[in-house]
């Protein structure tokens, strides 16, 4: 059974994440219902209800959009139709019209798309698609909403009588106003109508001239309008039709009406089918907005929130156009209690309430903002002590109500709890408050619970280091300029920074001093050890970061290089295809020469002949048939190689003669650094001044902290005199 302390919702702004979903609904009733969300008790219900946001999380990512939900509401209509002997006005029967179509074609829509859809598909299907309701309300109501002529016989006839009634009335009428006013009797005006009647505007001297009833007069009294006898009689007739006509058409909206009564249990459900899709779609619509996914559900006791987003946070950061810090947390059987220290605004208590958000939305049925290798578990308690919750009305401390807090937490804590409490021990006696909270976390570890504290205690830090499945967490500052990173690290304690912080912000050095001295020297010596280790970590970070980059920058390079040589291959294989030319046209030189020769010798021309003869056999056997545009590409890509070869060796002759010309760089000795000189590292900007001189090491001031320093790695800024 889950169950989740109404402090808790309140504690981590739950209610505003609500709020904000309301804002997505389309109706009125999603946006009641929204508001109402909590935490399910059910963990299959839960799991059941985070797949149906999944399932329409992925509409907005592919082509078959759900079709619209929205819908007039008919809670009065209901409620009407479960009273006796009332009827539904036509109004209301369109509306019922209205949501019964849309029902049925989102059921249809699931029913077709299942692949897509599948819980969404089932959760549909306690809807039963008919047409029998449409069909019937159709067959009496108009698109005008008003009950059709055809509706039932005796109507059909009544209004045929009205029909040829006030054509008679409208004809004698006529006649009438045409008779007057030949007479003269009528104003300028002629007619008016009065109680939806016409009448004639007669001058008011006329009056007693005119046969008919007076039906009123003009505020001047200069105008009398009467209805003419003629008319008269009709317009009685007229009203008794017109009755017969009303109570016919109350007789078939309560036969309707009647109808519907059979359908009551079906038309309620598509109410409440509509509104509970109205509220998956404000909470999938919520989802993407902060590019919200479903984690990994495990089984095991395991929560592993990576590049997890504050949704409050981010959706305020996103406004303002601003950037929000995700953090990386876990908590599993290893390390189930993480201890986060830590100068305060550094983000503890927003790392703390944004595991206790997410895991809250979770298990309200929405998706949270993590990656998407993310891990979640259900827990069947979550328990928060969050912020300063002194009471007036009750009479209690802030002390008073949390140690009330730790008295329920005590009842409460149990395997299956995640517990949250923001500056743990604080407001009472520090020695004694951190003793007593460090009592708490030793019950709460023996419990085998889960949770996430934040504290400046330093016992609590020891603790976390002593027991096995417990672990401490720090919030990253940088060292130089104590900064907030907004940056968890895992596995190391966090230094409040409380000394360098008052530095920083200009509280003269002797009366920090003067602090450091009135407390004990093994806590600052710790305090210290925590700080130096945290710079250590920072600049670990930073370094790895480097070596990120460097890494990136080495494979890019590598690839550059790989194409290089690429193109030096191709290079070579065009200079050795032009050097195995020239070679084979020297030994074909030669060869002429020998034959030459000879033929100087002896002058046997026929022997000449058959020398040159059988060459040239022998050189035309090795030569491919080539078309003469081939032998013509051929001869330009050995032109083309004999170019580039001879703008290489031209490029090497130039660099050769202007190494010639240079002369030898003589490199400028370096200054010996003394004593207050300002210096600064090779590699750095800050600039110091040394205090002290041993074994090639300086000690070099820079305002705020010191560093040892080796003296190859300074470099001379400013030289005191």
């Amino acid at each position: 059974m889950i169950n989740i302390h109404e402090k808790t919702i309140q504690d981590l702004e739950f209610l505003t994440v609500l709020e904000q979903t309301s804002l997505h609904c389309i109706t009125t009733l999603g946006k009641e219902k929204a508001l109402t969300i909590l935490p399910f008790s059910n963990k299959d219900q839960l799991l059941y209800e985070l797949q149906l946001t999944n399932d329409f999380v992925s509409s907005f990512y592919n082509d078959n959009r759900i079709p619209n939900h929205g819908f007039d509401e008919i809670t009065k209509e209901l409620k009407l139709l479960k009273i006796e002997n009332t009827f539904l006005e036509p109004l209301s029967f369109k509306k019922i019209v209205s949501i019964s179509m849309t029902s049925n074609e989102i059921v249809k829509f699931f029913n077709k798309f299942e692949e897509y859809y599948p819980t969404l598909k089932e959760f549909s299907q306690k809807i039963e698609v008919t047409k029998v309701i449409v069909e019937r309300i159709d067959a009496v109501i108009n698109r005008f909403d008003e009950i059709k002529d055809d509706a039932s016989p005796l109507l059909y006839q009544l209004r045929q009588e009205i029909n040829k009634l006030k054509g008679k009335i409208n004809s004698s009428f006529s006649s009438a106003l045409n008779t007057y006013h030949n007479l003269d009797y009528l104003d300028d005006i002629r007619e008016s109508v009065v109680d939806n009647r016409r009448v004639l505007a007669v001058k008011a001297m006329y009056r007693r001239k005119v046969k008919g009833a007076i039906m009123g007069g003009s505020k001047t009294g200069s105008i009398v309008y009467i209805e003419p006898e003629t008319t008269l009689n009709h317009s009685r007739e007229l009203n008794n039709l017109e009755y017969e006509e009303h109570e016919e058409e109350i007789r078939i909206l309560k036969e309707l009406t009647d109808f519907l009564r059979d359908y009551y249990p079906l038309i309620s459900n598509y109410q409440s089918f509509l509104t509970e899709i109205d509220v998956v779609s404000a909470k999938a619509k919520y989802a993407k907005s902060m590019n919200a996914i479903l984690p990994e559900i495990s089984e095991n006791r395991e929560i592993y929130l990576r590049d997890a987003y504050h949704p409050l946070l981010y959706l305020n950061n996103k406004e303002k156009k601003e950037h929000t810090f995700p953090q990386t947390i876990s908590l599993n059987q290893d390390s189930r209690i993480i201890v986060i220290s830590g100068p305060n605004a550094g983000g503890k208590s927003i790392t703390l309430k944004t595991v206790g958000l997410l895991q809250l939305m979770l298990q309200s049925g929405f998706l949270i903002p993590v990656h998407e290798r993310s891990k979640a578990t259900i827990f069947d308690r979550v328990l928060s002590d969050i912020g300063d919750n002194q009471s007036i009305e009750n009479h209690l401390s802030t002390y008073s109500y949390r140690l009330k807090q730790m008295n329920y937490f005590l009842k409460k804590c149990n395997s299956n709890t995640l517990f949250l409490i923001d500056e743990f021990g604080t407001g009472s006696d520090p020695e004694l408050g951190g003793a007593l909270a460090e009592t708490f976390l030793e019950e709460f570890y023996g419990r085998n619970a889960f949770g996430i504290i934040t504290t400046h205690y330093a016992n609590l830090k020891m603790l976390a280091n002593e027991k096995d499945e417990m672990i401490n967490a720090n919030m990253m500052f940088n060292e130089k300029t104590l900064e907030p990173m907004y940056k968890l690290a895992l596995g190391q304690a966090g230094s409040s920074f409380t000394f360098e912080v008052a530095q920083k912000n200009g509280i003269p050095y002797s009366l920090i001093n003067r602090a450091k001295k009135k407390i004990e020297r093994s806590k600052v010596r710790f305090d210290a050890t925590i700080a130096k280790l945290q710079k250590e970590r920072s600049k670990l970070e930073r370094t790895e970061q480097s070596l990120k980059v460097n890494e990136r920058k080495k494979q890019t390079e590598a690839d550059k290089l790989e194409g290089i040589n690429a193109k030096i291959q191709k290079k070579l294989e065009s200079y050795q295809e032009l050097y195995d030319s020239n070679q084979r046209l020297i030994y074909l030189g030669q060869k002429v020469n020998d034959i030459s020769e000879k033929f100087f010798t002896d002058k046997k021309k026929k022997d000449l002949m058959a020398e040159l003869f059988k060459l040239v056999q022998i050189e035309n056997s090795k030569r491919k048939k080539q078309t003469a545009k081939q032998r013509k590409v051929e001869k330009a890509k050995e032109t083309k190689v004999k170019q580039e070869a001879e703008k290489k060796v031209e490029v090497i002759r130039e660099k050769k003669k202007e190494a010639k010309k240079k002369a030898p760089i003589v490199e400028k000795p370096k200054p010996i650094l003394k004593v207050n000189d300002r210096v600064r590292m090779h590699d750095g900007r800050a600039v110091g001044t040394i205090d002290k001189i041993e074994k090639n090491k300086a000690i070099v001031n820079y305002g705020l902290f010191t560093s040892n320093v080796s003296m190859d790695q300074l470099e001379l800024v400013e030289r005191t005199k």
